[in-house]
């Protein structure tokens, strides 16, 4: 009866190795799809804020402004709507091979500041960019008070 004897080196450079061929093997199978990839959402948001407002930018390319839904709830602004997929107008003969636009409904949810006036908020959307600008409260605004 043999026993077989490897001393640790050899089996942990056996272990690299293997990792190396599943590392380079991976990157054939990436997702060609945005909703495979795990951290992609659409659409993509920007959020910042200035003094006198909170700005949310939304790049949203193809969508019909009429699809879409903004509202404000308990601090929370909630973007929704349906972005339509062109293939489905298609010819039946054409054959999609790859498909990575994103279509159907999505849900976007962005928690707010809590000095943001509900009651001010404009929403514009241009070029495939939704722009929605929250107002702050007056009251929380800074303001020079004067000593006497």
């Amino acid at each position: 009866m043999a026993i077989l004897f490897r001393p640790e080196s050899e089996i942990l450079s056996d272990l690299e190795r293997l990792q190396s061929y599943l590392q380079q093997a991976s990157r054939f199978t990436e997702p060609s799809d945005i909703r495979a990839n795990p951290g992609a959402t659409f659409p993509v948001l920007n959020v910042g804020n200035t003094p006198d407002t909170v700005e949310v930018m939304a790049l949203a390319p193809g969508l019909d402004p009429k699809s879409l839904e903004i509202t404000i709830d308990k601090g929370l602004l909630l973007i929704s709507g349906v972005r339509k997929s062109e293939l489905t107008e298609l010819d039946q003969r054409v054959s999609v091979y790859a498909n990575e636009r994103f279509s159907g409904g999505f849900r976007r949810v962005v928690s707010l500041p809590e000095d943001v006036d509900p009651a001010n908020v404009q929403a514009n959307y241009a070029n495939g960019l939704l722009r929605v600008t929250l107002s702050r409260r007056e009251s929380s605004k800074p303001r020079r008070i004067s000593v006497n």
